[in-house]
């Protein structure tokens, strides 16, 4: 069964990330109008700026909708600034920035510090690397953020093995709501987008 799934397409890695799912055989469309909300059976929110994708989320009058349409079951998944999005908890952000408190996590923007300290690593990936003959999943980090506590119907999906963040969760997943601290639409493996289209399909 072919699905329709969106990206929020306010800011940040849309283009890849439509590639992405494209390539895993599910339609792929831009979001920017509840419409266009209305119309997908699951979302991306790609990475980006996560207080300015905040305040664009109000400028489109798209907030509120997404909110309900998340409490209703809608399937999500955040990368990057789409996980800081996603948190119900959020250290080291702005104010009046907004979120959809739609994963129990309290997530921690650019924990691993600034552009310049942006860096690639192998990572496990419970449901993807765990299968037989599988590779590592290439993780790339740009001003991530990590995982600081997870609510008790959270599942870690991938924590940094190595180096000054070893033990950092950085892939959680609650129900219908994916999230990674990094980027796996720029490096060409598909397969964490394809672990999502396989959980709207089957949502």
């Amino acid at each position: 069964m072919s699905v329709r799934i969106g990206v929020l397409a306010l800011q940040g890695d849309v283009r890849e990330h439509v590639a992405a799912l494209a390539a895993c055989g599910a339609e792929a469309v831009p979001v920017r109008r509840e419409s266009e909300l209305d119309a997908v059976d699951g979302l991306v929110i790609p990475g980006g700026e996560s207080t300015a994708m905040s305040r664009l989320l109000g400028v489109f009058e798209l907030y509120d909708p997404l909110v309900k349409r998340l409490r209703d079951g809608l399937p999500a998944y955040g990368s990057c600034a789409g996980m800081i999005m996603l948190a119900s908890k959020i250290l080291d952000t702005r104010p009046d920035a907004r979120h959809l408190d739609a994963l129990d996590v309290t997530v921690r923007r650019n924990a691993f510090g600034r552009q310049v300290e942006s860096f690639e690593t192998d990572l496990s990936f419970a449901g993807i690397t765990d299968r037989p003959g599988a590779r590592p999943v290439r993780a790339v980090f740009i001003r991530a953020p990590w995982v600081e506590e997870t609510g008790p119907g959270v599942q870690v999906l991938a924590t940094v093995d190595r180096g000054p963040a070893a033990g950092r969760v950085v892939a959680v997943r609650q129900g219908n709501v994916l999230a990674t601290s990094f980027h796996p639409e720029v490096t060409g493996d598909v397969r964490v987008h394809e672990f999502f289209v396989d959980m709207v399909a089957t949502a």
